[in-house]
């Protein structure tokens, strides 16, 4: 039975990529026909996988937990406005269905989220990941999501022990803690603590009357704020997600919607419009640029997997009705479904409606607002990780005039440190090249780590009259053809020019101890 499970899956997760939507639609879709053929969890292994990739889901995000992230007006005000407006227009519609006024509001907060899993994958896909406009929407996800753990905590049942006031001593082992986690190394041992931690952390809190999911969020917060923490967690990443099918799967094993719940299920969807709306009108409320809201706004629309995570809980202790959480399936997989292809075009559609939305921008100093002039800079490093700082240092060195970019602050923070005189730039960003003064500049460097966003970036230069010399960084000689295109002059690929230079030494009568390896740029004719 297992096999027929996963084999489903992965067919329908396959079919479903193809069509470039995310895969767990695939998987509620597999759920849902297992159920017409009569399948269902008999022996509790779906609820317990599905259990683990919940709590390994809540471990991950407790790594991320940056209070500074949340805390800034743009991100705490805009995202906590929004949720109560939504959950109370999606009280009333539950209310409208017959609904009390208590499953109306669980209801309502609950569909007021957005998706974690679905903005962070996208904003990884378009490698964006480091944008302001993507600090601002993981900010607000990390605001929904601590809602989303306090409505567990509320709805999970039970009577907190007496004993579960020693919980707030916690935060004294977070040196043990780490320690623990930098002697674990890199490798097997790493994950087997991160591992043992989320689910010690769940077993704690439930023992003490508590929710386990919150406990596996409290564990992880422990660890946050370090590199290691970023680390463990992009190896728990593949973990998570294939516990997160059982979850998905057995979600699907509800079955379908009848007449009365697809007629809420329409009317609840008819709301994300609106929160899509609202989301841009607050963040410009907030003092964000127009592109800015517009990319936040894309990224959020959508409703969130903690709908359906947070509703099963609330379900199984009878707050809501359990045909509940086969409309909050549906909604989304919709959404899902609706969302997808919108953000992978989200910098076509914001060329198409820019002319539309810049006027709508408030006329102040915005959060994220982007350097105009480089200060006579003959050279420009877009970039400043090993590479860039290391092109940056060269150039300095000797005397000539160079500036770094970046868009990630604590890497800026970090070349500040080092004297480098770095400022903020999202090289994706097409106001920036539009408005940045190049005057003086001779040649722009680009060491950003996505070949995407290197390709992007030169054709926005060139559409924008830069006509000295661009140069680029990369790793994969099939890049080569699209970076000409896009109008790049020299390529720089350091690990096929190191194998040709470790050969030549190798074959070379004059080899010494002292002997390094130069690389050459690769023209383009």
């Amino acid at each position: 039975m297992e096999i027929l499970w996963l084999g489903l899956a992965y067919v329908l997760g396959m079919v479903v990529k193809q069509l470039k939507l995310p895969p767990l639609i695939g998987y509620l879709v597999a759920g849902v026909i297992l159920s017409a053929f009569g399948v269902s969890d008999e022996n509790g292994l779906l609820h317990t996988i599905g259990h683990y990739g919940v709590i390994f889901l809540l471990f991950t995000v407790g790594l991320h937990l940056r209070i500074k992230n949340i805390v800034r007006p743009e991100v705490f005000g805009a995202g906590t406005i929004h949720l109560v407006i939504s959950a109370g227009i999606f009280l009333v519609i539950a209310m409208a269905f017959g609904f009390s006024a208590i499953e109306g509001l669980i209801i309502g907060i609950l569909l007021g989220f957005s998706s974690t899993v679905l903005a962070a994958k996208t904003l990884e896909a378009r490698s964006e990941l480091n944008a302001f406009h993507a600090r601002v929407s993981i900010g607000i996800l990390i605001v929904q999501d601590l809602v989303a753990i306090t409505v567990l905590a509320l709805t999970g049942g039970g009577i907190p022990s007496v004993w579960s006031f020693g919980l707030l001593l916690l935060p004294l082992l977070r040196p043990l803690l780490f320690k623990l986690l930098t002697s674990s190394g890199h490798e097997d041992l790493q994950l087997l603590y991160g591992l043992l931690l989320a689910m010690g952390g769940a077993a704690l809190f439930e023992v003490l009357g508590l929710s386990s999911e919150l406990g596996a969020l409290v564990a992880g917060a422990l660890l946050s704020g370090t590199h290691e923490s970023d680390e463990l967690s992009e190896k728990l990443w593949g973990l998570k997600e294939a516990f997160l099918v059982g979850f998905f799967l057995e979600v699907g094993l509800a079955g379908l919607p009848n007449m009365n719940e697809l007629l809420f299920a329409g009317a609840l969807f008819a709301v994300l419009p609106i929160k899509a709306v609202l989301f841009f009108f607050l963040l410009i409320l907030f003092k964000l640029r127009s592109r800015n809201s517009f990319m936040v706004t894309l990224t959020l629309t959508s409703f969130s997997e903690f709908t359906l995570i947070a509703g099963m809980v609330a379900a199984s202790s009878g707050f809501i009705p359990e045909s509940t959480i086969i409309v909050f399936a549906l909604l989304i997989a919709v959404s899902y479904t609706v969302n997808a292809p919108l953000s992978a075009k989200s910098n076509s559609l914001w060329k198409r409606f820019e002319h539309k939305l810049i006027p709508l921008e408030r006329n102040v100093k915005h959060p994220g607002q982007q350097v105009v002039s480089l200060g006579g800079a003959e050279y420009l490093v877009v970039g400043m990780g090993q590479a860039g700082s290391s092109a940056y240092d060269y150039l300095k060195e000797r005397d000539y005039r160079v500036t770094g970019m970046d868009s990630d602050p604590a890497q800026i923070e970090y070349n500040l440190g080092k004297k480098r005189r770095v400022v903020y730039g999202d090289a994706q960003d097409a106001e920036l090249w539009e408005n940045i003064d190049l005057s003086s500049v001779k040649a722009i460097m680009l060491a950003m780590p996505y070949a995407d966003t290197k390709i992007q970036a030169t054709k926005m230069l060139r559409e924008n009259k830069f006509t000295e010399d661009i140069y680029a960084l990369t790793m994969r000689d099939e890049e080569h053809q699209a970076l000409k295109e896009a109008g790049a002059n020299a390529v720089c690929l350091p690990l096929i020019q190191a194998g040709r230079k470790l050969a030549e030494i190798s074959i070379s009568d004059e080899v010494d101890g002292s002997m390094s390896l130069n690389f050459e740029m690769n023209s383009f004719e």
